[in-house]
C-alpha cells in the first residue's frame, strides 16, 4: 500500500483505525465500511503504523480470530463492541 493512502486520513480516523483494529469484536468488514479499507489493506495500514514488536503481536492475535471476520462468526454475536466500551465516564 502506498503511504499516500495512510496520508490521507486524519490524525483522529487513523487513530480510530488502529483501535478498531486491535478491538476483538469489530470486524474487519466493519472497518471497511467505516474507512474504505478492505483486510489487507488494514493489515498495510497497521504494519506502517505500528512498531515490529507491536504489529507482530496484533498479527498473531487476528489471525484466525473469528470475530475478526464476520463469515467465521458466530450467529449469536450480533453486534461488533462490548457494551462497556463506549461508556461515558
Amino acid at each position: 500500500m502506498p503511504k499516500s493512502l495512510l496520508k490521507t486520513f486524519t490524525t483522529a480516523d487513523l487513530s480510530r483505525l488502529i483501535e478498531m483494529a486491535w478491538e476483538d469484536r469489530t470486524p474487519f468488514d466493519a472497518i471497511e465500511a467505516s474507512f474504505g479499507v478492505s483486510e489487507p489493506q488494514v493489515i498495510a495500514i497497521m504494519r506502517q503504523a505500528l512498531k515490529r514488536g507491536s504489529f507482530e503481536l496484533w498479527r498473531k492475535r487476528v489471525s484466525g480470530r473469528a470475530t475478526k471476520h464476520k463469515a467465521l462468526r458466530s450467529k449469536t454475536v450480533l453486534r461488533a463492541y462490548c457494551t462497556t466500551q463506549y461508556k461515558q465516564r
